[in-house]
C-alpha cells in the first residue's frame, strides 16, 4: 500500500494533473490498462524479496555481473535524488500557497523532518506514520465531488482509448507510464517484504519456512493489489479533477502540482483548491523516504553493507549515510537553480531506461529455480511481467524517438 501510495509523489501529480488538463479525459484509460501491469511487477518484486529474504539489489549481486548491477544501482541513485529535489520543493511551494511565508524555508523544514524521521524512528513505528500517510491520498477523491463531473464522458474516455499518433499525445503516454512503474517502486516494495519478514516474530525466508508460504504469498497478493488499485485510482482523480475543471476552461498548460493547484482555485473554489495543496504535501511525506530508502536499500545491498530502517544509526552508519546524501542533495538542488521541470524530465528519462533491463532481469530471476527454488512465479506473472517489460521498451524507445532534434 505505501508502494502504491508514494507513487502519487508530487512530481507525479505533477504529470497527471498536465495530462489531464492538456487532454481532458482523452488520457483515463491509461490508469486501467497500467494497473494490470503495475501489479504483475510489483508482485514478482514482492515475492523476490519475500522468498529470498533479500532486496533486489542483493539478489542482482548474486546472480548477475558487476556490469549489471552497478549501472542501475548508480542511476536510480541519481533518478531517485533528482526526484527527491522536485518533491521537497513542491512540498515547500503547496505550503506557502496555503498559509504564505517563505516557500524554501518550509522546504528545508520538510527535508530535515522526513530524513530525523528515517534515521531516529525504528521501522515497525515509522511504517504506521507512512500507513496513515496513504490517507492523504484521498483528498484527490474528495475533489473530484466539489465538482460537476459528466460521467458518461468520463466513463466513454476511461473504456474506449481515443488513441493518436501525434508527438505530443505519445510523448503523454510515456510520461504516465514513466511515472506509474518506476525503477524505485521496485526496489522499495522487495526490501520491505525483508523488512517485514525480519521485524516479524518467527518469519523467515520462504526459502528456509516454506510451511509460511501460503499465508504470505495470499496476503502479498492482496496487499499489492489493494496499493496499486489505490495508487491508480487516485491518479484516475487526478486527472479527472484537472480535465474537469482546468481543461474544461481551456487551461492547458501545467508545469508543476503546486501550479496545478492555484490554477484549480479560482475555477473549483477554496475547498477543491485546500485538499489539492493539502495532497501534495501529504504525498510528498510519503514519497521522500520512499525515494531516499529505496536508492539506500539499491546501494547498500549492492556493496553488502549494513542496512535496514530497523537498525539504528549506529549499526548501518553508511546505508542512513545514502539515505542524508540523497535527501540533502534533493534539498541543495532547489537553492542553485535547478529547473525543476527539466530535473523531472531527466529523471523521466532514466527511468525508462533502467527500468527495461530493470524489469529483464527481475523476470529472470522470479523465473529460475536457481534463484526462487520452488517459488518460481506462475505463468500468469510471467505473461504479465514480460508485456510490461515489452510495453516499457516500447515506451522507452518512442522517448528517444520523440527525443528534440530525432
Amino acid at each position: 500500500m505505501i508502494t502504491g501510495a508514494s507513487d502519487d509523489d508530487p512530481s507525479g501529480i505533477g504529470t497527471y494533473s498536465q495530462v489531464g488538463a492538456e487532454f481532458g479525459f482523452g488520457m483515463l484509460w491509461t490508469m486501467l490498462f497500467s494497473f494490470p501491469l503495475m501489479v504483475c511487477v510489483q508482485l514478482i518484486c514482492a515475492r523476490i524479496g519475500r522468498v529470498t529474504g533479500e532486496g533486489i539489489s542483493a539478489n542482482l549481486r548474486r546472480h548477475f555481473p558487476a556490469k549489471v548491477l552497478f549501472p542501475i544501482v548508480g542511476l536510480l541513485l541519481l533518478a531517485n535524488t533528482i526526484n527527491i529535489a522536485a518533491d521537497l520543493g513542491a512540498m515547500g511551494s503547496a505550503l506557502q500557497l496555503l498559509i504564505g511565508g517563505p516557500a524554501i524555508a518550509y522546504t528545508i523544514g520538510f527535508a530535515v523532518v522526513s530524513l530525523l524521521l528515517q534515521v531516529f524512528v525504528p521501522y515497525h513505528r515509522y511504517v504506521k506514520l507512512l500507513k496513515w500517510l496513504c490517507v492523504t491520498l484521498f483528498a484527490y477523491v474528495a475533489v473530484v465531488f466539489s465538482v460537476d463531473i459528466p460521467w458518461r464522458e468520463v466513463v466513454a474516455g476511461t473504456l474506449i482509448p481515443d488513441l493518436s499518433l501525434k508527438s505530443d499525445y505519445i510523448t503523454a503516454v510515456v510520461a504516465i507510464f514513466g511515472t506509474t512503474i518506476s525503477p524505485y517502486l521496485f526496489f522499495w516494495q522487495a526490501s520491505q517484504e525483508v523488512e517485514d519478514q525480519e521485524a516479524a516474530s518467527g518469519e523467515e525466508p520462504l526459502l528456509i519456512a516454506p510451511k509460511q508460504a501460503r499465508a504470505q504469498l495470499s496476503r502479498i497478493s492482496v496487499d499489492t493489489y489493494i496499493g496499486m488499485g489505490m495508487s491508480n485510482v487516485v491518479a484516475f482523480f487526478i486527472i479527472l479533477t484537472t480535465a474537469v475543471t482546468l481543461h474544461a476552461h481551456g487551461v492547458k498548460n501545467i508545469a508543476t502540482a503546486a501550479q496545478a493547484a492555484t490554477a484549480l482555485r479560482p475555477i473549483a473554489g477554496q475547498f477543491a483548491f485546500s485538499l489539492f495543496s493539502l495532497g501534495i504535501i501529504g504525498t510528498g511525506l510519503l514519497a521522500v523516504p520512499v525515494l531516499a530508502g529505496s536508492a539506500a536499500y539499491g546501494v547498500a545491498e549492492a556493496m553488502q553493507w549494513k542496512f535496514g530502517m530497523e537498525r539504528k544509526f549506529s549499526e548501518a552508519g553508511r546505508f542512513y549515510g545514502i539515505i542524508a546524501a540523497a535527501v540533502l542533495i534533493g534539498l541543495a538542488m532547489n537553492f542553485i537553480g535547478v529547473d525543476p521541470i527539466r530535473a523531472l524530465f531527466w529523471t523521466a528519462v532514466i527511468n525508462g531506461v533502467v527500468a527495461v533491463p530493470l524489469i529483464v532481469v527481475i523476470m529472470l530471476m522470479a523465473s529460475r529455480a536457481k534463484v526462487m527454488h520452488q517459488f518460481v512465479i506462475s505463468h500468469f506473472l510471467k505473461w504479465g511481467g514480460w508485456i510490461t517489460a515489452a510495453f516499457m521498451t516500447a515506451s522507452a524507445v518512442a522517448m528517444f524517438a520523440l527525443w528534440p532534434g530525432a
